[in-house]
């Protein structure tokens, strides 16, 4: 029996901004990481996400980013380390006050963005985040994109991890995502996403945008809460890994 656990990106809407199908989405994924409120998401989103996390049975996690709002948290910033810390901090104590509130445990911190990306190599930032969970409380799981030295660096420092591949991203052959200037960048034909998913797990393998086969490893596939289809991609995948003999749970 294969197992995957299923996560998306959630609470990405702001004020009167409405982004993703959270509502949709949730009914299908065992694992959602939601914004806090830097590169997206408010007090009032993030309590909503919570509480339809805790009704599903969905365990939660912080999605922290950048504190840009206006670039969704997507282009590159030049922090210190302490910055880093720091901002990992209050955007995690935010989403845990409304974890604790609704008598959940948060399961895990996935990089949101340019941060998450600069995890991929930067080995100095990447512990900057992992000291800020390993302080908050060094239970909770670290997701890291399949391939980048944030794993590595979570697992030196004892922290649980999961790594993440992704539903919708194309490859470089170094298992960074393609950047999404760049065309192909996406993966938007259901078909072909759903066929990947099943090779990345059953065959650990992925066809890079070069055509180059690689390796990859994941625990935790993720699917980005929006894009155009992401409703479309999650409905598809649980049915097509049900069929596959893939089973989908979190891990709490």
């Amino acid at each position: 029996m294969y197992t995957i656990d299923l996560n998306s990106d959630m609470g990405e809407s702001f004020g009167a901004y409405r982004i993703g199908n959270d509502e949709g989405i949730i009914q299908h994924i065992t694992s959602t990481n939601v914004a806090c409120g830097y590169h997206a998401g408010d007090p009032m989103v993030m309590d909503k996400v919570v509480r339809m996390a805790k009704e599903r049975g969905v365990a939660v996690g912080a999605h922290p980013g950048y504190p840009d709002l206006m670039g969704f948290g997507r282009r590159k910033m030049v922090l210190s380390t302490d910055e880093v810390k720091n901002y990992m901090k209050y955007q995690i104590g935010a989403l845990v006050a409304f974890t604790q509130s609704y008598g959940l445990k948060l399961q895990h911190v996935a990089p949101h963005g340019a941060l998450g990306n600069l995890c991929q190599y930067d080995r100095e930032v990447s512990r900057a985040i992992c000291e800020a969970v390993y302080e908050i409380d060094p239970s909770i799981r670290i997701f890291y994109c399949a391939g980048a030295v944030l794993g590595q660096e979570a697992q030196k420092m004892g922290l649980k991890t999961a790594a993440e591949i992704f539903a919708d991203r194309a490859y470089m052959e170094d298992l960074s995502l393609v950047p999404r200037k760049q065309p192909g960048s996406m993966i938007t034909d259901e078909d072909l996403a759903v066929e990947r998913c099943v090779k990345m797990i059953k065959e650990h393998k992925v066809t890079a945008i070069t055509g180059k086969e690689i390796a990859i490893q994941g625990d935790t596939l993720c699917v980005h809460g929006d894009g155009a289809k992401a409703l479309a991609f999650v409905e598809r995948i649980r049915k097509e890994f049900q069929s596959q003999g893939i089973a989908i749970r979190n891990f709490l």
